[in-house]
Order: structure tokens, then sequence, then C-alpha cells
């Protein structure tokens, strides 16, 4: 694989992380009603929801979803009702305060949780390594070094990406401390998981 090809792949990679999707809405949604304590958990959870996705799709999987509509759709709407679950009790759940470290780590688990199954269960993710890859692919070197090689790059960036969105949004929150105010952000969190599931159920198809 050159460097111009790599390169050129770097750069495609980060324009599509750089477009917030589910998974960034996640994270950015926990950390505006939770904190900076929830980024670790909640970019733990997209690196292996986007592993999995990635270890999917080498093996298959995205092929068989670009060209199923049945199985395309049971899992975009598994995804979908997720996420509105996961807004649903957002909006419902009373500010966060500074809790112990021991809550903290059990509500971390929880976090990293989520952040794996939205992330592995959004079928674009996973067509999108198969329809995304093979552009990158230098005729003639062997396939698979460079696949892997792909993979752990998305997977890398994706990280740095979901911190980035993170600490911002933490930040944000760290401003204020009013529990009006709180209230009100965790609500907008909700409500913005509610539109991702929403986003995700309206996901077409990708062609085969």
């Amino acid at each position: 694989m050159t460097w111009e090809l790599y390169s050129a792949y770097l750069v495609a990679t980060v324009i599509v992380l750089a477009i917030p999707g589910p998974t960034i809405m996640l994270v950015v949604s926990y950390a505006l009603a939770q904190g900076r304590r929830t980024a670790l958990a909640s970019v733990t959870g997209v690196a292996l929801g986007d592993t999995t996705a990635a270890t999917l799709s080498l093996a298959g999987l995205g092929a068989v979803l670009a060209t199923s509509a049945l199985l395309f759709t049971v899992l975009k709407w598994v995804g979908a009702a997720y996420l509105i679950w996961l807004g649903w009790k957002m909006w419902r759940t009373s500010p966060v305060p500074l809790e112990t470290v021991a809550t903290a780590t059990r509500d971390g688990k929880t976090i990293l949780l989520h952040a794996w199954i939205v992330t592995a269960l959004n079928p674009k993710g996973i067509a999108f390594f198969i329809a995304f890859l093979p552009h990158f692919i230098a005729p003639g070197a062997p396939v698979a070094p460079q696949l892997v090689l792909m993979g752990v790059t998305f997977v890398g960036l994706a990280i740095v990406n979901a911190l980035v969105y993170a600490l911002a949004a933490s930040a944000v929150r760290e401003k204020v401390n009013r529990p009006a105010t709180l209230k009100a952000i965790n609500r907008l969190g909700g409500s913005v998981l509610i539109a991702a599931g929403a986003m995700t159920a309206a996901m077409r198809r990708v062609s085969a």
C-alpha cells in the first residue's frame, strides 16, 4: 500500500468520522448529562463497537447487509429502538451529582456497554467498511494486510473523534451547575438520542 493511497484513506476517513452519527450523538448525550467522567467509558465502547463492526465486515457480514434488505431492516430497527429507549431513560433521569469512584465505575460499565451496542448495531457502519475500504486497496499487493491496516486506522481515528466530541460536550456541561440547567441538559441529551434513533430508522440500505 503506497503512502499516497494511505494518505487519501486517512483524509477520507477523517471526513466521514467528523460527520456526527448515532454513535457520536450517544457520546455527546452522556457527556452533556453526566460530564467528563463518561468520556473514557463511552469512547472505549465506541472502540469496541467499531472493532466489532470492522471484524464482522471483513468476515463477510457487510456484504450480506449490502445485499439483504431483510437483515439490514431488522438490524436497523433494533438499533433505532435501542437508541430511542436510551433517550427516553435519559429524559426521565434526574441530574447526576458528583459521585463516588465505585458508583462512577459501575455507571461507566453501563455506558461502555451502551456505546458498544449502539456502534456495533449500526448496519450502515458495518456495510460502510465493505463499500469504503476496497477503493483504497493497492492492486497487486496482498489484500489482507491492507484491510487490517485500514481497519486499525479507522478504529484509532474513531477513538480520537469520539474523545474530542465527549470532552467538548463535557466542557459545556461543567460551566453550568444549577439543577434546572442540568435537568434541561439531560432532556437535551435524551432528545438527541431519540433523534439519533429516528435517524437510524430512516437509513436506507446500501446498494450492492
